[in-house]
């Protein structure tokens, strides 16, 4: 799977963490940055990859941050960006099995590593139940 993934400067660690266990497990990885963790505006570098994913050039989305709350709304901004902010196991199903998510926003300064390799296995692998729920992400795209 081709996997967009961005950060800012307070979800850089997890970010370069990411890229190596996503690439490990046969997933191509697009960076779309930051390269440090020099403080920078989120943005620049999430806004890219949402507009991937809308596009097609990138089949699902990782964003990081620090709480990831600021990553995610950036991501909703780009119509055919569904971006669901995960804290648990549970939310990262959920955002798929409900809401077809495409992307998901993480909180690095907030989750502990191996919840977060547990939540992107998960969000991964899930599948999206379609049914009544496929209704409901029609009325999200109108």
């Amino acid at each position: 799977m081709k996997i967009a993934l961005a950060s800012d400067h307070a979800g850089y660690k997890y970010k370069q963490r990411l890229m190596v266990l996503l690439e490990a497990r046969g997933h191509e990885v697009v960076d779309f940055g930051t390269d440090s963790t020099e403080s920078v505006d989120y943005p620049k570098f999430i806004r890219p990859a949402a507009e991937a994913v809308a596009a097609g050039e990138a089949e699902r989305g990782i964003v990081l941050g620090g709480s990831g709350n600021g990553e995610a709304m950036s991501a909703n901004r780009v119509k055919g960006a569904r971006c669901a902010l995960v804290w648990s196991e549970e939310t990262a199903r959920l955002s798929r099995e409900h809401n077809d998510a495409n992307m998901i926003s993480i909180g690095e300064r907030l989750l502990p590593w191996d919840l977060v390799e547990s939540m992107v296995d998960i969000w991964l692998q899930t599948l999206f139940e379609g049914g009544r729920h496929a209704a409901r992400i029609e009325m999200l795209d109108q």
